[in-house]
This record gives C-alpha cells, structure tokens and sequence, in this order.
C-alpha cells in the first residue's frame, strides 16, 4: 500500500478515536477572600471532568494547607480556557463545582462542593459545609446538604433577607418555589411556598403560603390566571 496513503487512514483513525481522559489538577483563587482551593479530579475528557477528588484549603497568603475535603465526584464543566468555573448557580445550566458563601447567614463563609448529580431530575448535588467558629473547620451540615440534593440543584442565598430558595418541579408544569429561614440553634425552617400548577393547560392555579415567624401560622392565598397571560 502507498505510504501516503496509509498515512492518511491512520490519520483519519487517530482523529476519529475518543481522546483518552486523564486526571487534571486545578487552582481556584478568586471563588473567595479567605481562601485558595486547589483538587485533583480523577477524570477529564474533552470539556467535562468528574470523580473522585480531594479538595485542599489554604488560607490566603499561606502555602500551608488549612483542610481536605473530599467528593466522590466532583463533576463539572471547563469554560474555553479549560478552566472550571466558581460560585455560579444557575437553574438548569451552569452550577459551579465548589461554592463559596455565607449559607446560614452568621457572618462565617461557608463551602458547597460538587458531588455527582443526584437531586432531582438528575440535577447537580452538593455536600454542603459550614464554618464551626468553635473548632476553627468546615463540617458538613445534614439540613443543608439535603436541600442541594431534593430540589432542583444547589440552592440560592438571599443574604439581604435571610432566606434560602429551592426549586422543584414535576413534569413541564407543575413549579414549586419555596423559601427556608435559619433559625438559630434550631435549624431550618420553611417560611414560604409558591406552587405554580398548569396541568390543566388553560390556567394556571398559583398558590402561595406564607408563614409568619412570630405567631407561628401560616397565611394562604390562591389565584388563578390564564395560561397564555401569565407566562408572557
């Protein structure tokens, strides 16, 4: 056979073939004012990265390692400089492999970390780890990370109003926004809830409730709006 021509398939061959993936170690220093991060994920191919991985801490200034932390698959997407993004949580697109924030609102800066995706409808999950002021680390919190596992991906942060939103939904048409409060010592608290129920396909029934901290009740109202209206 030509040698050129058998170039050539080999070529095509190799150009065809899945490129192989390989373990990546990455740097993050501007996901936060007190730290620096730097993991090891154990598979990268082409744009998305996932597996194990080891996430070491170091506070500002420091090359000396402040904790490890661990998932059991931090999977994430890399932008166009091959690099993965930080503290970005957008429903039903890009949500960020580690999160720095203020979760439970007591001036400490908190740490989400990506791990597999296991909420709803195959969605991103976080373990979700909280700075103990005692013991001077981040421990994981149970509460917390079960809102980033049975909602619609990692949770939203309204520092202004201490409140964490969660989404959920069932099928095309039926949307569940709901609203926690962080009591302290006491834990969560769901403190509202809209329902957004289109099955019927011509209205849309929205309801809301609202629970008042202080008196402990709750409020409710129900509306209905046609289809085509609300959802302009």
């Amino acid at each position: 056979m030509d040698m050129g021509i058998l170039f050539k398939i080999l070529l095509s061959f190799a150009l065809s073939w899945p490129l192989l993936s390989h373990a990546a170690t990455f740097q993050i220093n501007n996901g936060s004012s007190l730290y620096n991060a730097q993991f090891i994920v154990k598979t990268c191919e082409k744009d998305e990265c996932s597996g194990n991985a080891q996430i070491k801490l170091y506070k500002k200034g420091s090359t000396q390692v402040f904790q490890t932390l661990n998932s059991e698959d931090l999977n994430f997407y890399l932008d166009k400089k091959q690099q993965p993004s930080v503290n970005v949580i957008q429903l039903y697109n890009e949500q960020s492999p580690l999160i720095f924030e203020d979760f439970n609102f007591d001036g400490q800066q908190d740490l989400a970390i990506r791990n597999g995706n296991q909420s709803s409808y195959g969605g991103p999950s976080y373990d979700v780890y909280v700075f103990n002021k005692t013991h001077q680390k981040f421990v994981l919190s149970d509460a917390l990370t079960a809102l980033a596992y049975d909602n619609l991906g990692m949770f939203q942060t309204d520092a202004k109003r201490k409140r964490l939103i969660t989404f959920a939904k069932s099928g095309c048409c039926f949307h569940v926004t709901s609203e926690y409060a962080v009591i302290p010592n006491k834990g969560l608290k769901l403190v509202y809830e809209l329902t957004e129920d289109a099955m019927g396909g011509e209205q849309v029934k929205v309801t809301t409730k609202t629970y008042n901290l202080k008196n402990g009740k709750w409020r409710s109202t129900v509306k209905k709006f046609p289809i085509d209206k609300y959802y302009q």
